[in-house]
């Protein structure tokens, strides 16, 4: 589905990504683990952004990057960015329509069909009672779910999701993953997110990418991969791993301030 080699990407003469290679496969849960400055948001950014300055190749559904337009591009992939800043307040409505955009034509409004896509959309992620209230009067976790109904309205193969759970507290959290999951399976759509919350991918994501400085230092299931030694690696900290007595799936432990 998406297919990176070999992709640099510098900041300043600071090698952000080096020499990365990856492919992403169609229906996959992927979330992206490193530090702060390990280059999980600009290997996303090299997915996408016409803009990023970059060496390498990436090919989506089989065609080099370069070879899409703007908009072909926006009917494949879509994403949602840590923080959706808008210049003009909008209802939430007419927020999620924007996201059938791409397949407008030139002069052309939005069409009967558009809009039934956007209130099925509306009503599978509980944002009918919302739909007439402007962004400005929502929480946090009614952002992120009116930024996920937005890229859905887009109807692509491809979700980017930067920085997770950014500000979120834990309940939507996990009401976020949970919806990310349940899009996953219904749709087939390949997701890729960001995150820093190790449980959460853990027990969510069926792929777990590990980044640090610009290289990828683990790849795979994360039973396979979250260890103690990979943490270590990734973070530069002794952290303990125990199999969550529910799920069975590895789980971080903090150490707490009186370990020795």
């Amino acid at each position: 589905m998406i297919k990176l080699k070999d992709i640099c990407v510098s900041y300043q003469q600071k090698r952000v990504l080096n020499n990365l290679s990856i492919d992403f496969h169609t229906g996959e849960f992927c979330a992206l683990l490193g530090p702060n400055g390990a280059g999980k948001s600009t290997l996303l950014r090299s997915i996408i952004d016409f803009q990023l300055e970059k060496t390498g190749e990436v090919y989506i559904s089989g065609k080099e990057f370069n070879t899409w337009s703007r908009q072909e591009l926006a009917r494949q992939i879509a994403i949602i960015p840590q923080d959706f800043q808008l210049q003009f307040d909008y209802t939430i409505e007419d927020l999620v329509l924007m996201g059938r955009f791409p397949y407008l034509g030139r002069w052309q409004n939005y069409s009967k069909n558009d809009k039934k896509i956007v209130q099925h959309i509306l009503t599978q992620l509980d944002l009918v009672p919302f739909k007439n209230k402007l962004y400005s009067q929502l929480s946090g976790g009614e952002r992120r779910r009116v930024s996920i109904a937005r890229a859905l309205a887009q109807e692509t193969q491809v979700l980017l999701m930067d920085e997770a759970f950014a500000n979120l507290d834990i309940n939507h959290q996990l009401e976020i993953m949970q919806l990310l999951s349940d899009i996953n399976m219904e749709h087939n759509k390949l997701i890729i997110l960001v995150s820093h919350n190790i449980n959460l991918a853990s027990e969510y994501c069926e792929r777990i990418i590990m980044l640090k400085e610009g290289v990828v230092i683990a790849d795979g299931k994360p039973e396979k991969i979250v260890n103690s030694e990979n943490l270590k690696e990734l973070y530069n900290a002794e952290l303990e791993i125990i199999k969550n007595p529910v799920s069975g799936k590895p789980n971080l432990i903090y150490p707490g301030k009186n370990a020795s």
